[in-house]
């Protein structure tokens, strides 16, 4: 038997002074009595061989002979190596929770399908647009406790990232993929061509198809415009069955008050059918499909429309013109003010953006921003020259979401990368942006950037401070021969500043309260959110389910709207043919590895069983 510490074994030397203790312990008082004393002088010959039979008869000396053996060898750490299947180690459950799963009773089916799976170390994880792990590395019971407390998602899912997912948990004792969804549509790279990855790294992978095609009718799309006269609504209805159908449309919008109208439509055979609904009221309309089919998820979408609110943002430069600030004033509902200074009162403001150029802020301007901020403002810093570390007062330094140094030139411009996707980021070229100046910073902790350059420096990133939001804009708003980049002459950049000062200011374009499933947001800060599922605390919303979330003071509405997902007459036979009939992988590995299990526990229990049966004859021989 081989240890871990076989230097532990010399504690095997603790019971030589135990039998010596044996062998020394005072002897019972003897009275010799004549009539006998021959019988006693015949005892002492023998009085050597009698006390080693007494000791070896003696129980409790035998207990705590075994206790001190046992110890010491658990000490050591025994071990046994033997040959553990990979299946039975570790088993990943890789279920799909996209839209299509709650046709009829899938997903239901999925779960109590992963349960026959469930081996003594399991994971799992769900499938949606983005892998979530839902556990990792968990005994049997966990795992099919965490199983039932999976949900469906309204999502397109990303089957073959969940499998990578799943790869890297068996990248070093290996193990099996099971992979549990009816395979009717995904996002990413085709799961058939990540099962074979797989099993070319010696990994047991097995596909499980879930539910069969039905008919279904659903909302595939909605489209919400813009119009001189409010707010326009473009729904598509698409019929997946063989025969025409008449749907009953249920349309309700509530703004305090609730109106309702109801509307019937025929959508023929495997064919769309589109309304208009002009001139929304704001509030929160729904259209719904007043019939029961195998796909509830899409038989309802929900229209936000926020109530519309003047705003005043604040510009504080010793500019004239102020590209930012042009973009800024060009947005209906927006009030631009401009301003050399910081005034004394600034509540009046929804957004303050700071962007001098030379002069820097004085004291008190400093604690102006510093006492709006705490309280809840928001404040935008363009980086400049004032804002470099010799030309800011360290009470400035502390309200800047980054740690400023010097600026730094580059001939050769800036390479630039999205360090975290949000709507702000979307729709910037950055390949576009040439940038001669930037101003090195280092993001602080708690800091969300956003953008980076290659040099890890942040060039836009936000934070907190107090109840407050502050944002670094790394972009230079400088004009002329000393302008720091060109983003100010890009078709983008007031699409930016429309974004960025929609959500600083809780306002925004209408597709910002209306999102498609899968989408992501970040918050300024680990805030509560309700969610169509209930209520949680998160700083980054993932938009995974049909409904309507309240996230930062908006009621934003989440649709499916897509074809694919909506389709459940897609059979998908042919993902698992394929799969079956595939090549076998041209390398062939163990399905076995070696397991150390160590027997030290066992050990441990034993002695406390001897430690309890020593305490019961001691209590039995009334000496305790």
């Amino acid at each position: 038997m081989p240890f871990e510490t076989p230097l532990a074994l010399l504690a095997l030397a603790s019971v030589i002074p135990l039998i010596i203790l044996y062998l020394l312990r005072p002897k019972p008082l003897l009275v010799k009595i004549p009539s006998v004393m021959f019988l006693m002088q015949a005892e002492e010959k023998k009085r050597f061989f009698t006390s080693i039979t007494k000791l070896i008869k003696d129980p409790l000396f035998l207990i705590q002979l075994l206790v001190l053996i046992l110890l010491a060898l658990a000490a050591a750490a025994p071990y046994i190596i033997t040959n553990e299947p990979l299946s039975d180690e570790h088993t990943v459950l890789v279920i799909d929770a996209s839209a299509s799963m709650q046709n009829e009773n899938r997903f239901q089916e999925a779960i109590s399908k992963a349960e026959d799976y469930v081996s003594k170390k399991n994971s799992i994880v769900i499938a949606h647009n983005i892998p979530v792990t839902l556990l990792e590395g968990q005994d049997a019971t966990t795992t099919k406790e965490a199983l039932y407390s999976v949900k469906a998602g309204a999502t397109v899912a990303d089957i073959s990232a969940a499998m990578g997912v799943g790869m890297r948990m068996l990248s070093d004792g290996g193990g099996r993929l099971i992979v549990i969804s009816d395979f009717t549509n995904w996002e990413g790279e085709d799961p058939v061509s990540a099962k074979s990855l797989a099993e070319s790294y010696g990994l047991k992978v097995e596909f499980v198809q879930m539910g069969k095609t039905t008919d279904n009718v659903g909302i595939i799309q909605g489209r919400l415009e813009t119009t001189e006269s409010g707010y326009t609504y473009n729904c598509v209805i698409k019929n997946y069955g063989g025969s025409d159908q008449n749907v009953p449309v249920e349309i309700t919008t509530t703004d305090g008050n609730s109106v309702t109208k109801n509307i019937d439509l025929t959508v023929k055979a495997k064919a769309t059918q589109q309304f208009v609904l002009e001139n929304l009221s704001t509030g929160i309309t729904t259209v719904k499909i007043n019939r029961d089919d195998s796909l509830p998820v899409d038989n309802i979408a929900y229209v936000s429309v926020p109530k519309i609110s003047n705003k005043r943002v604040l510009f504080v430069s010793d500019q004239s013109l102020l590209p930012s600030m042009t973009s800024v004033s060009l947005m209906p509902g927006i009030q631009t003010t401009s301003a050399t200074g910081v005034p004394q009162d600034l509540t009046q403001f929804s957004v303050v953006v700071v962007a001098k150029t030379n002069q820097s802020l004085s004291s008190s301007e400093i604690s102006l921003l510093s006492s709006y901020i705490n309280t809840g403002g928001k404040v935008v810093f363009i980086a400049s020259d004032s804002l470099a570390a010799q030309s800011t007062d360290l009470e400035l330094q502390k309200l800047l979401p980054v740690r400023t140094s010097n600026v730094t030139g580059t001939d050769r411009g800036l390479d630039m990368k999205v360090n975290q996707s949000t709507r702000l980021t979307d729709d910037l070229d950055l390949d576009e942006i040439a940038v001669y100046k930037y101003l090195n910073a280092t993001p602080r902790l708690g800091t969300t950037t956003l953008i980076v350059s290659d040099k890890d420096v942040p060039l836009l990133a936000f934070g907190t401070v107090g109840e407050g939001t502050v944002v670094y804009v790394g972009f230079s708003d400088q004009l002329g021969e000393d302008s720091w980049n060109n983003f100010h002459n890009l078709p983008e950049f007031p699409v930016f500043w429309f974004k960025l000062v929609g959500w600083l200011g809780g306002s925004g374009d209408i597709s910002e309260y209306n999102l498609k499933t899968g989408a992501v947001s970040t918050l300024a800060k680990e805030q509560e959110i309700t969610t169509p599922d209930g209520v949680e605390t998160t700083s980054r919303v993932l938009y995974s389910s049909a409904g309507l979330y309240e996230v930062a003071g908006r009621t934003i509405a989440v649709n499916l709207y897509n074809d694919k997902e909506s389709d459940t007459t897609i059979d998908a036979s042919d993902v698992i043919s394929r799969a079956s009939t595939k090549d076998e992988p041209s390398v062939v590995r163990a399905t076995t590895y070696e397991s150390k299990n160590y027997l030290d526990t066992i050990m441990i229990a034993l002695v406390l069983i001897l430690v309890i049966l020593e305490l019961y004859i001691i209590k039995k021989r009334g000496e305790l």
